[in-house]
Parts: structure tokens; sequence; C-alpha cells
């Protein structure tokens, strides 16, 4: 596990996933602690707003990773990508869910409703938070683009 601490986000278009999440992170990883940043229901909200909330939670947290859905995983990675210190990945599978930690260091993963089923979500959100980091010659790489 790379993380002590989940923290979880989602506009209306990535509520239900979101949810489903939790749930089974609940049963899972049942002594990691998760924070819920909302949204609490399938009502419109802003996904820039969700991000944000996410963001500066894991930048007070220490080891903490976060899970942002929405209706793609492209608009919550933009919306996070934008905070020093956060690397948000869209990713929709396991192969991609272990590159962006071994090679990236991702420390926010990005889900799409309306692309990833519950099923293939748990075996990407698993593998995501199972992944260390690779370091070496991927670190240098990271501060290339980060204050890190």
């Amino acid at each position: 596990m790379i993380a002590t601490h989940i923290v979880l986000g989602a506009d209306h278009g990535g509520f239900l996933l979101k949810k489903h999440l939790i749930d089974w992170l609940n049963t899972q990883y049942p002594t990691v602690p998760l924070t819920d940043a909302g949204t609490h229901s399938a009502d419109r909200v802003d996904y820039p707003t969700i991000a944000a909330t996410v963001c500066d939670t894991l930048k007070a947290t220490t080891d903490a990773v976060g899970i942002l859905v929405c209706g793609s995983g492209i608009g919550m990675s933009m919306a996070a990508n934008r905070y020093r210190s956060i690397r948000a990945a869209v990713v929709t599978d396991a192969l991609s869910a272990h590159l962006s930690r071994a090679h990236n260091n991702a420390n926010v993963l990005c889900l799409g409703e309306r692309l990833t089923t519950p099923l293939v979500a748990e075996g990407i959100v698993n593998t995501w938070l199972t992944t260390p980091f690779d370091g070496d010659r991927h670190q240098k790489r990271i501060q290339l683009f980060s204050s890190e």
C-alpha cells in the first residue's frame, strides 16, 4: 500500500463510481482512513471545486493519495494538475495504473465513470495503490517539471 490515507472526490458525473469505490475500499483496505471530499449526491457541481478540495487536503496530509472521478476523468485531471506537487493521471486500465505510479509517481488517480465499470475500477485502484514508485531515472524527470 502506497498511502496511509485516501481522499476521494467526484462531481455529479462520477458520484456513483466514487460511492462504489468507497464501499469497496472500506472492505479491501479497512485500516486505511478514507476522506470523502464530495460530492454527496448526483446534483450538478463543478469539478474544479471538488479537485481543489482533494488537492488541498493532500497538500496538508502526509502520505495521502487522491482519487478523483468525473464523467471521463479528464476534467478532474486537468483541474488537479494545476496544483503544485500534484501529479494526477487519467487511468483506464491496470497497465496505465501501474505505469502512472512506477514511472510518474502519480499521487492522484483520475477515473471516468462513463468509461470505467465498477469492476474494472476496482482492479485499477488496487493496482495503483499497491504499485511503488521506481525512483532512479524517473525521479529526475519528475523534478524537471515540478518543484519537488
